[in-house]
């Protein structure tokens, strides 16, 4: 089996806030070590002059130890109350898998 990297880009509302976005982020980073098989939770705000961002302002990628414990996260219930802090927070949103 190989580890699976869940990766996404996100653009917040406009009104929200700099300590929202360090709260979904805490709130996402939490949910390793009580989702199994969610190895890994890195994120950051974009930081490049090259201006390819098309407006998403942050990313993050989780490391998942297989495919199955990916589509295990999907309907966990922690990943649903992370779910339901942060999407309302959200303009748009790109997630996109691949296996390494």
């Amino acid at each position: 089996m190989s580890p699976v990297k869940h990766f996404g880009v996100f653009e917040f509302l406009p009104e929200i806030t700099s300590a929202q976005i360090d709260e979904c982020f805490s709130e996402m980073n939490g949910m390793v070590g009580k989702i199994p098989g969610l190895l890994d939770f890195k994120y950051g705000p974009y930081q490049s002059d090259e201006g390819l961002n098309d407006g998403y302002t942050h990313g993050f990628i989780m490391t998942f130890a297989s495919a199955s414990a990916r589509d295990a996260y999907l309907p966990h219930p922690e990943h649903e109350r992370v779910r339901q802090i942060v999407a309302p927070r959200l303009q748009r949103l790109v997630v996109f898998d691949f296996a390494t």
